[in-house]
């Protein structure tokens, strides 16, 4: 069949990501080629000290994003979508959205990047002898309790933002093993979560006179290949506002942005590893046995499919980079110079190779809110250099993108230094590996493993939970997904594996110490710049 004939006969697979700062869908057919992308642009606020998004706008997001799809769809084929084979859900992962028995939302919903949450993840940290970072769920949903919220006794429910738009889409209340394990420790054998941490944090709540119940409240735990429920007519005019498209087609198990960056890198294997980078910058690694104690500056997650994974997450990635690169933009328009945003990241950042191998001895850091890698709970952006540091163009573009590395980098040296997890591969995607040869080799240096950026990275997450609903709706004859991909979809990509410079590899390093070092600047930041 050729496209059209495929968007007809609903042989495709749309996949839909809710990212920091982009709403992003994916259209592909069941051998994971794009056939039509759309998008919509936000942003998170912060209101009364709270990361948050409006879910009056999460809704009218998904109908933008959706609808510039559509259009594309139309403008390229000349036939409007009315079914797909499955849809798939993504968003960024962990956070707290509580509703009530009424599906009325209790409080603000806060997203990963709020770092309030210490004593909640301190306290069942210790609990559980599992590390539960800042941002999961369940430490959210503690700290609540500890701080006398009083909407705590008034909770059904409690998602991630996938999870939440899978059930307006749905009715399921249901949610994908690897955005599960953001809100709470995963059983990889047993495919759900941790019974005896379930059982302990129960008894937790007794002992604070809830209750609440974590299974009832957190929704079910699925696989990648389970059905997990069909658009409903609400859904379908919820996605669709032309009310072009018919309800009954199934989704797929709503994953987060890291199961999803996952498979868009063909990560989902023992000793394959790959690193997201945007607003937040994570890499995965996954596992063939347990690391030999607990680290606070490591999460364990899963695969979609439910191997154990152990996952460096930095709170800040790309934000500070951004709005440096805006300037430049203001600065061509202050000089009447042509530069589109997409043109000066380009050259920017390809200038950056230009740069010395340490950058120079300039030291920004990119944080505009907490980093639990460095156990910082709230962020100054800082940029620090010294009186004969080599204050260059090319030494600022390339120490604004190392330092977009810099924390997930420390969490990196702990699995590969000290844990010596094996790791054969590592994959970089999304919008930081748009410009080649650049970021993947930054990454080569910051882990010292070759590294490859397929052709498809710019996709990022929408194109690895289109992958998962093609998986649903046409894949598991392939065999697990591990195979599906392996075979089916990655098997004739092209992708090109770049090798560490020793001396990207040395100047990572120095820069590194520099940074480590320069923590107590940060630290000072926090507690004297606050107005």
């Amino acid at each position: 069949m050729d496209a059209k004939t495929k968007i007809e006969q609903g042989a495709t697979a749309l996949g839909i990501e809710f990212g920091s700062t982009r709403i992003k869908g994916v259209l592909i057919d069941w051998d994971g080629n794009v056939l039509a992308v759309g998008g919509h642009e936000w942003e998170n606020s912060l209101v009364d000290g709270i990361w948050t998004y409006d879910l009056a706008d999460v809704d009218a997001g998904l109908r933008a994003c959706y609808n510039d799809l559509r259009r594309n769809v139309e403008e390229r084929y000349g036939v409007t979508p009315v079914t797909f084979g499955a849809i798939g859900i993504s968003a960024m992962m962990h956070g707290y959205i509580a509703l009530d028995r009424e599906d009325r939302q209790l409080a603000r919903f806060q997203t990963w990047r709020n770092t309030n949450t210490t004593a909640a993840a301190d306290e069942l940290t210790e609990l559980f002898q599992f590390n539960i970072p800042l941002r999961w769920s369940v430490a959210h949903l503690y700290q609540r309790i500890l701080d006398g919220e009083e909407h705590v006794d008034r909770i059904a429910s409690v998602f991630t933002l996938a999870a939440y738009m899978h059930y307006r889409l749905t009715g399921q209340k249901v949610i994908g093993i690897g955005d599960a394990a953001g809100m709470f420790p995963i059983d990889s054998e047993a495919l759900d979560y941790d019974q005896g941490m379930v059982e302990k944090f129960d008894t937790l709540m007794a002992a604070h006179g809830k209750n609440l119940k974590l299974r009832e409240v957190f929704p079910k735990v699925l696989v990648a290949g389970e059905n997990a429920g069909c658009l409903t007519p609400e859904g379908a005019a919820l996605l669709d506002e032309s009310g072009k498209l018919k309800a009954g087609i199934p989704l797929c198990p709503p994953e987060g942005d890291a199961g999803t960056g996952m498979t868009a890198t063909n990560s989902v294997a023992p000793r394959t590893g790959n690193l997201s980078a945007g607003t937040s910058t994570f890499a995965m690694v996954v596992l063939e046995k347990k690391l030999s104690k607990l680290y606070r500056e490591i999460d364990m997650v899963t695969t979609p499919s439910g191997f154990p994974c152990a996952m460096s997450h930095a709170n800040n990635g790309t934000s500070d980079l951004n709005a440096w690169v805006g300037l430049f933009q203001e600065f061509c328009d202050l000089m009447g110079l042509e530069a589109d945003l997409g043109t000066l990241f380009g050259r920017l950042y390809t200038h950056s190779l230009a740069g010395d191998p340490d950058c120079g001895g300039l030291l920004p850091y990119g944080y505009y809110s907490g980093e639990n890698i460095t156990f910082l709970n709230e962020g100054r952006p800082l940029f620090v250099r010294t009186p004969d540091s080599r204050f260059t163009l090319a030494n600022f573009m390339r120490a604004n993108l190392y330092t977009s590395l810099g924390a997930v980098r420390l969490g990196m040296d702990i699995l590969l230094k000290e844990e010596k997890v094996p790791l054969d591969r590592i994959m970089g995607h999304g919008g930081l590996f748009k410009t080649p040869g650049v970021m993947q080799r930054y990454l080569a240096a910051a882990v010292n493993t070759p590294v490859t950026v397929m052709a498809t990275a710019s996709e990022g997450g929408a194109w690895g939970i289109a992958l998962l609903a093609a998986y649903l709706a046409d894949g598991k004859r392939d065999g697990r997904l591990e195979e599906y991909l392996e075979k089916r979809i990655f098997a004739g990509l092209a992708g090109e594996a770049v090798i560490p410079d020793p001396k990207d590899v040395e100047g990572f390093e120095i820069f590194t110490r520099r940074y480590q070092a320069g923590l107590e600047i940060e630290r000072a930041a926090i507690s004297c710049v606050d107005w």
